[in-house]
């Protein structure tokens, strides 16, 4: 039976600031039509430029992906994506008066709320699927990066991450469905090192950040000096190392939550492929540079099996279904039919 495509059934909204640009933003989901897929749309600009979740539109990975359309960019765009796959959706207008989507608490959880508080209707056209022919690999030598993507007749994650980290150490995480996507990852909050949050706190990067959406794992000596310092930025009282080795800003929601988020991460990526996918995808350190290379190797892949297709319709070589004679014959009887 066929799969229909699916949108939201009303508009619904959300406000909060952008965890590197600081800036306060609201972002609308709105219905779509059939085809439409998700896009993203800038109100705030003259013309309202629309950008394409497309990942041929990404024009930055270092802190979060970025995509860039119609001279406007939309930032931090793989929390969003990721609920919208996490809720089996096709067709939805995002809309944002700002450049960068909201952190909101650091996970994709609160977009999963607001998306079921707007509920989900079938619409009439038909999704269409993309299954993962054959292995699709993506290496990077340097970083260690391995992503392969395999035939399977589901959409299922694997995901392994590993910073040579004492303190973080080597975790793993996986969904078996895309369906376990709300229960087990959507909740899962970004994270970061202390050295990379001294860092980009001293370069004003994080303008958006507090300790509310994000695990800081402490991966250095820190003085008492330094946590105080901390605490002064955040405006907080106090903050001290919790024994898991992350600030006592938050408590872990799982064990291996670094690892789910980065699947989480991975998700919301690839989902600027344009199409929902049926493989299992595994991946062992991937980032956003990765994912989105990745991405771009499976729309390669689905272009090259559209090409086959359409070589195997109008092959020259193929013999016809019918020769003219037997055209000639059956003209008159189907004519008469009808």
């Amino acid at each position: 039976m066929n799969v229909r495509q699916k949108t939201i059934k009303k508009e619904i909204s959300a406000s909060g600031v952008g965890l590197h640009t600081g800036a306060n933003v609201t972002l609308t989901f709105c219905p779509a039509p059939e085809n439409h897929g998700f896009k993203f749309q800038r109100i705030d600009l003259e013309g309202q430029p629309i950008v394409d979740a497309d990942a041929d539109n990404v024009t930055d990975t270092s802190r979060g992906t970025t995509i860039t359309q119609n001279g406007a960019s939309v930032s931090t765009v793989e929390h969003v994506m990721a609920s919208l796959i996490g809720m089996d959706l096709d067709n939805v207008l995002i809309k944002l008066d700002g450049p960068e989507t909201p952190i909101m608490d650091g996970s994709s959880i609160q977009f999963i709320d607001l998306l079921e508080e707007a509920g989900a209707i079938e619409q009439n056209a038909d999704r269409e699927y993309f299954t993962i022919p054959h292995n699709i690999t993506y290496t990077e030598e340097d970083r260690k990066v391995e992503i392969v993507a395999m035939p399977l007749d589901d959409y299922r994650f694997t995901c392994m991450i590993d910073y040579n980290s004492p303190v973080l150490g080597s975790q793993h995480a996986g969904i078996n469905t895309i369906a376990e996507f709300k229960k087990e990852i959507a909740s899962c909050r970004t994270f970061c090192f202390l050295h990379e949050l001294e860092y980009q706190l001293s370069h004003n990067l994080i303008k958006g950040g507090d300790l509310n959406n994000a695990i800081v794992i402490v991966d250095k000596e820190v003085t008492k000096d330094e946590l105080s310092h901390l605490a002064k930025l955040f405006n907080r009282a106090d903050i001290d190392v919790a024994p898991q080795g992350i600030l006592n800003n938050m408590e872990l929601r799982y064990q291996n939550e670094p690892a789910r988020h980065k699947l989480l991460d991975m998700i919301g990526d690839l989902a600027l492929v344009g199409m929902h996918l049926k493989g299992h995808i595994m991946a062992a350190r991937p980032g956003h540079a990765a994912n989105v290379a990745f991405a771009k190797k499976i729309k390669a892949a689905i272009k090259k099996e559209k090409n086959k297709k359409i070589q195997k319709v109008y092959d020259p070589s193929a013999k016809p279904l019918y020769d003219v004679v037997q055209i000639m014959e059956i003209l008159p009887h189907r004519a008469a039919t009808y």
